[in-house]
């Protein structure tokens, strides 16, 4: 019972401290199952891929805009009307780095439409590390795309 209780000591601090890993983000790069840019897609096309189903597995090709400061679990891509879209990575997997940040990235994945919640839409802007301010005018749910990746590949 001791020794279960000790590691499961360790496994907390070594969660509460977690950080984003610090690995280069180059070219040719990945971070979780492995993957290619074979069959991505734009991510303009989400919208028309997701038109008459609920979610699809898929490869999309986009810039990276912000990665999780905590521990590089989420990532936003951007989208043509400068909109972005989260992704989250599968089972909580695998991180990236903030080096990733105006990467293109190919993401391996299943894209679904959700809507998500006035309480985690707080919770991503604090782990963003927005002001007071931004994270108080959050006062109403969101519809949108989100994509779970299985794979990361860093493509420029």
């Amino acid at each position: 019972m001791k020794s279960i209780l000790t590691v499961f000591f360790c496994l907390f601090i070594v969660l509460v401290n977690a950080q984003p890993p610090d690995v280069p983000a180059n070219a040719g790069a990945t971070f979780g199952a492995a993957t290619s840019a074979d069959g991505a897609v734009e991510a303009s096309e989400l919208p028309n891929f997701l038109s008459n189903k609920e979610s699809g597995d898929i490869k999309v090709i986009a810039k990276v805009t912000d990665v999780c400061p905590k521990k590089g679990c989420w990532i936003s891509l951007e989208m043509p009307d400068k909109s972005t879209v989260l992704v989250k990575m599968k089972d909580y997997g695998f991180f990236v780095p903030l080096e990733m940040i105006g990467k293109t990235v190919v993401v391996d994945g299943v894209a679904k439409r959700i809507t998500t919640s006035i309480d985690e839409l707080k919770h991503y802007a604090e782990d963003a590390k927005k002001s007071k301010e931004e994270i108080a005018a959050i006062t109403e749910p969101k519809d949108e795309i989100r994509l779970t990746a299985a794979g990361i590949l860093v493509v420029k």
